[in-house]
């Protein structure tokens, strides 16, 4: 794996400094104070859902795997450290070897999870497990609020294909990162080539309105394209008067032609309107796409119409107003002293504020009903029980500092859509709400 592979600059062939400078700085503090080397349980969990989600998608492992992979301080790196004078020399020796050499256990990508799920399990020593903090939570916090996003919108498009197209809303590199997340929850191809280049994501696109401008008229353009993509291509409607493009792009393409794209306007009436004039026009196999500022709510909102596809960007590529999921690292248990053989303590934040956290290395399960849908997330820290036995949600990812778990991309996407169906029907309700399903710690 490179630094390409991940997305990154190919002159930054680490993910070492996509960490926060206290990260080093307790590194350095405990190797003096002699605690770096106790062994350690760090856990990825958040204390709750956006405000009025029943459910969050977990999305990012993969990338998370190839990042600790990636975890490394060649000479550029500690150079930099050495002239900042961020870390002294004894530490600096400590990160030439750096390699991180414990266990990690999660949630595999694309289940569900809840207020409480310890959606990732990092074990080892205090000094190799704490560098890790912010590159996981920078990548968990990211890719998971898309993908619920794309989650709620898969379901409220009910089966209608759905294209991420939000590349040019944000940065060039979380542009990549979101297509990936997007389709874990149920978007079926991207606009965005770096995505499918790394990924391996259908992508696809055609033409915007600037092509059409390009011409003398609407004609001349639709003629190009068609000329150039054959009869089976997209064509935009809307540049100027809809109708009337509609009838120049079935009289060029004839009833072969792929799709019209609509996007603006009022999508509900517009959409109707083309159909009707598609079918009179012999174009009954057309099909619509409209884009246009689309969330959930816009596309739930267009069920009734006769549209076969949505492109969707901003608001997918923003969480749909919850860009983060709040998801948090924190140490629940450490050995009682640097001895191996030490047993484990459970160890506890205990904020005001609602920031507490509970501590001792914990199990998730999910308990069903005699229907088989899910009716709680348990979470616990003792032996779990007989009856959870084989619900229980953790997987090895990680083993002795190898990667154990690695699988493809639509492995994760399909057991997503597995996972969603597992929960009440209330989960995919638009309305604000509770979690679907209360969290019961055991």
């Amino acid at each position: 794996m490179n630094a390409a592979d991940l997305g990154l600059p190919v002159d930054v062939p680490s993910t070492a400094l996509f960490t926060d400078q206290y990260e080093l700085t307790m590194l350095q503090a405990a190797l003096r104070a002699g605690t770096a080397d106790r062994h350690s349980v760090f856990e990825v969990f958040t204390r709750r859902l956006p405000e009025g989600r029943r459910y969050g998608v977990l999305a990012g492992v993969g990338r998370v795997l190839d990042a600790v992979e990636n975890f490394r301080f060649d000479p550029a790196v500690l150079g930099f450290l050495r002239e900042r004078g961020i870390v002294d020399e004894p530490t600096l020796e400590w990160l030439a070897g750096y390699r991180f050499s414990g266990d990690i256990w999660g949630y595999p990508e694309g289940e569900v999870y809840f207020p409480g799920s310890p959606v990732l399990r990092v074990e080892g020593s205090f000094a190799e497990c704490v560098l890790l903090e912010t590159v996981i939570l920078s990548i968990l916090n990211h890719d998971s609020a898309i993908a619920a996003a794309a989650s709620r919108m898969s379901a409220a498009a009910g089966g209608r294909r759905l294209i991420e197209m939000g590349a040019r809303r944000t940065h060039e590199l979380a542009a990549v990162a979101a297509s990936r997340a997007a389709y874990v929850g149920g978007f079926e191809a991207t606009s965005d080539l770096a995505a499918g280049f790394r990924y391996n994501i259908p992508t696809v696109g055609t033409s915007a309105h600037a092509f059409t401008l390009l011409h003398d008229s609407e004609r001349d353009a639709f003629r190009a394209q068609v000329d150039s993509l054959g009869r089976g291509t997209t064509l935009l409607v809307d540049t100027y008067d809809v109708a009337e493009a509609v009838r120049t792009a079935v009289e060029i393409a004839g009833p072969e032609l792929g799709a019209v794209r609509i996007d603006s306007g009022d999508l509900l009436l517009v959409a109707h309107r083309v159909r009707a004039q598609l079918d009179e026009l012999g174009a009954r196999d057309t099909k619509i796409v409209v884009t246009s500022d689309l969330d959930e709510y816009a596309i739930a909102s267009l069920a009734a119409a006769p549209v076969d596809a949505y492109g969707v960007g901003t608001q997918l590529v923003t969480g749909s107003g919850h860009p983060t999921c709040s998801m948090v690292y924190k140490l629940v248990a450490r050995a009682a002293s640097g001895d191996r053989r030490a047993p484990l303590v459970p160890v506890a934040k205990k904020s005001l504020g609602g920031k507490a956290s509970i501590g001792g290395r914990k199990w998730a399960a999910r308990r069903k009903d005699a229907h088989g849908i899910a009716e709680a997330e348990v979470v616990g820290t003792g032996p779990v029980p007989d009856a959870l036995a084989a619900d229980q949600l953790m997987v090895e990812l990680v083993k002795g500092g190898e990667v154990v778990a690695r699988e493809p991309l639509e492995a994760a996407r399909t057991r997503h859509i597995a996972a969603r169906a597992g929960l009440p029907m209330s989960a995919v309700q638009l309305s604000r709400g509770e979690p679907v399903l209360p969290t019961e710690y055991a």
